[in-house]
């Protein structure tokens, strides 16, 4: 064997032992084909780990997703937990990258492997990011260079986990649903105020989950999980979401609705953990700390894995038979709790830049003090289940969607015409704006009309007796805050395709209203109670025109309907 090959291979067998945040002493992150490589070396090392690709992503690499599992099945397992690691949602906030690589490998190489975890790590899920390497991020404390936070399409890969544009996001709701772990921790880096503590974290919204996930997390991991942190030497507080320019005047926990992953893992009573590392503190810390993180989640979820199991076994089972769901929720502002918090003065002294006052905080000014939380949501929107949805074949990305996600849909065997409760969008609200290459509807206000209607065979119905019910009911109902209509999936139906010549409806509506004494009465009525459409005659014809036979039944009607 000649020197040159031997050399090759000394450095294949040392590279899985160091990565660059270490032999940079911190300073730097790993690169994509670092990272990858990192886990090709140590799949072929250890028989207990895999690396497998689960879809591509829109620069045309693939989506990697490394599992670790004690007893070298690679796949899920009933009596086992499975736990995911989410790591470069945003790339520019790469410590839970190279965290997860050196913690993975200690365990391999320690042969630490709890019995009854399943550990699945994405290496990097946005892939397009880590590859679009430079600065980008200023009030950020290291390392040299790291990847951007939107994709290659622009889109910021946390935000669309409902409407998937990305072929990140598919893959990414393929590889979940396949694996439909217990607890996720996402990682990321913090913005914001300055402060003492280094891990901020929040899990998804307490109110939101089945009572008996939430109490648990709440009651249970969530203060070990604080205890852990804070005996590793990291002291943590939730998320800070300040209403103010500072914190110390309260702030509250974080709504995460369902185009965030941790909204997103809810729907399927998964908990999340983001957690979210201080920007200001150095990059060694921030790895530390996440470091610390990952292993107080693993060694919480090797404790109560009898418990995380059956407690999803449980909701699942629950919502299944649930009747009644929120859709949108509102902070109750009148429930406080509080929380310590170690915080640095807030002061302000004159811009260099613009001579104005700016804000600044003084690190050598430092505080301990109970703050205000505000951590109680109520349900806003609350809708009674249908029997089942139907959904014509047409609107073919919305029934592929569903699918991906688990949610069973029964084709229709023959044509059928069926009673069914159909919504009419009375009034919506849409940026000036695109938001992730979208216009948000939101303040929807519907009327339900029973209507008899042809549907076709190959059209879907789905049944909502199912453990992915609420997928199915806040992406359905159109007044979900994340519903497919209002990331735009049904924007056709709010275009009007006919309408009339006013100088010939005019001699049809008078002809209308000669026969119909209903209509008649009814514009008479309106016309006393809307003293601008009584001076209106374009209104008035719109009026008529709206309740006759040559209305445009189709226009406003929401095209997925509900079977009582």
């Amino acid at each position: 064997m000649n020197k040159l090959w031997i050399l090759v291979l000394m450095s294949h067998a040392l590279f899985a032992q160091t990565i660059s945040y270490e032999t940079s002493q911190g300073k730097e992150t790993a690169t994509y084909d670092e990272v990858i490589r990192f886990y090709q070396e140590l799949d072929k090392k250890y028989d207990q780990a895999t690396l497998i690709q689960v879809g591509t992503t829109d620069i045309g690499k693939p989506l990697h997703l490394f599992v670790i599992s004690a007893n070298k099945i690679f796949k899920p397992q009933a009596d086992k937990v499975t736990i995911l690691v989410n790591n470069g949602i945003h790339p520019g906030e790469p410590e839970g990258i190279d965290a997860s690589m050196m913690w993975v490998r200690e365990l391999l190489t320690k042969k630490t492997l709890p019995s009854n975890v399943v550990l699945c790590v994405v290496p990097v899920y946005n892939v397009d990011g880590i590859l679009n390497r430079g600065l980008s991020r200023i009030n950020q404390n290291g390392p040299n260079s790291y990847g951007f936070r939107a994709n290659s399409r622009n889109y910021d890969l946390n935000r669309d986990f409902i409407k998937t544009d990305s072929k990140n996001s598919e893959s990414w709701q393929k590889m979940f649903q396949t694996w439909r772990p217990h607890l996720i921790v996402d990682t990321h880096t913090s913005n914001g105020a300055d402060y003492q503590h280094a891990v901020t974290y929040f899990p998804t919204q307490k109110d939101k989950f089945n009572p008996l996930v939430s109490e648990f997390f709440t009651k249970q991991f969530k203060p070990q999980l604080d205890g852990l942190l804070t005996k590793a030497g990291f002291d943590p507080v939730p998320y800070v979401n300040a209403y103010g320019a500072t914190p110390e005047s309260g702030y509250n926990g974080f709504n995460d609705t369902p185009r965030y992953s941790s909204g997103y893992a809810s729907l399927f009573n998964c908990e999340t953990f983001v957690v979210e590392l201080h920007m200001l503190k150095d990059y060694p810390t921030r790895v530390k700390g996440t470091y610390a993180f990952l292993e107080a989640t693993l060694q919480l979820s090797t404790q109560h894995a009898a418990s995380l199991i059956k407690n999803k076994q449980k909701a699942d089972e629950a919502v299944a038979s649930k009747a009644t769901f929120p859709l949108s929720w509102k902070l109750d502002r009148t429930v406080a709790d509080s929380i310590t918090f170690k915080g640095f003065g807030a002061k302000y002294k004159p811009s260099e830049v613009s001579g104005l006052n700016r804000l600044y905080y003084d690190r050598n000014e430092t505080f301990t003090k109970r703050i205000p939380f505000f951590d109680h949501y109520v349900p806003d929107i609350t809708i009674e289940k249908p029997k089942a949805y139907i959904i014509p074949q047409s609107w073919a990305r919305v029934i592929e969607l569903l699918k991906i996600n688990g949610v069973k849909l029964e084709p229709l065997p023959k044509d059928i015409s069926v009673e069914v409760e159909a919504y009419y969008i009375e009034d919506y609200k849409s940026p000036t704006k695109p938001y992730e290459g979208h216009y948000i509807h939101t303040g929807v206000v519907l009327r339900k009309e029973k209507q008899t209607l042809p549907f076709y065979k190959g059209d879907y119905i789905v049944y909502t007796n199912q453990s992915s019910n609420r997928y199915i009911i806040e992406t359905l109902e159109p007044q979900g805050p994340d519903s497919f209509f209002a990331w735009n999936f049904f924007d056709s139906v709010l275009g009007q395709k006919e309408h009339f010549s006013a100088y010939v409806f005019e001699d049809v509506a008078a002809d209308l209203l000669r026969k119909d004494a209903v209509l008649k009465e009814k514009l008479e009525e309106r016309k006393k109670k809307d003293e601008a459409f009584a001076k209106s005659g374009a209104a008035q014809l719109e009026f008529i025109y709206r309740n006759s036979p040559y209305s445009e039944r189709s226009y406003l009607r929401y095209p997925v309907y509900r079977l009582p």
